[in-house]
């Protein structure tokens, strides 16, 4: 009797061991990703070169209205972040004559974060939601650092239309708040 009971302990404890050996090694299920982590991959997806045409609303005489528009984004920091840069196509990188904004995003916790390094000297952040279609993911201003006399970036939109055709809508608030919008239709190049 006393054998019986070993050998069915040793049978018990092989079955236990088998059935834990099995599920160890069994793939682990993924972690369901945050809506901020696909809006962050929709994001890197864009990484490249893009060209288009810029309009604005109201219509700046003295700004680049109808223009062409360099955008050049890339992923950095081990996948972290994305550098996103803005000229106007065929200026050199002169800083003195022209524009050449960055802007950073980055997952910040469970937030997509946007900073946008202005021109205007100062640098706003803004936190993404994602529309219901995937494709578009929307920033909203959450608080800026450096002085705003000379207005500030307050909102902006990335749709992606396919791998190789996007739209940006940009916010700025001129002095006084007064939005101006600028929509960007670009093409990838590289």
């Amino acid at each position: 009797m006393q054998s019986l009971r070993f050998v069915l302990s040793v049978v018990l404890l092989s079955l236990a061991t088998g059935a834990f050996a099995q599920n160890h090694d069994m793939p682990k299920p993924a972690a369901a990703r945050s809506e901020a982590q696909i809006s962050f991959d929709t994001i890197k997806s864009l990484a490249g070169t893009w060209e288009g045409s810029v309009t604005l609303d109201p219509p700046q005489p003295q700004m680049s209205d109808g223009k062409p528009l360099q955008i050049t984004m890339r992923v950095t920091s081990r996948g972290n972040a994305l550098v996103h840069e803005m000229q106007e196509a065929a200026t050199p990188l002169d800083p003195t004559k022209y524009d050449h904004p960055v802007t950073m995003l980055y997952l910040d916790s469970d937030r997509l974060t946007l900073v946008h390094y202005c021109d205007a000297g100062n640098r706003p952040r803004m936190v993404a939601r994602k529309s219901p279609d995937g494709k578009t993911i929307e920033f909203d201003f959450v608080d800026i650092s450096g002085g705003t006399q000379y207005g500030h970036m307050h909102h902006a939109v990335f749709t992606a239309i396919d791998a190789n055709h996007h739209t940006e809508d940009w916010t700025y608030m001129m002095p006084g708040d007064k939005p101006m919008h600028a929509h960007f239709d670009l093409q990838r190049t590289k």
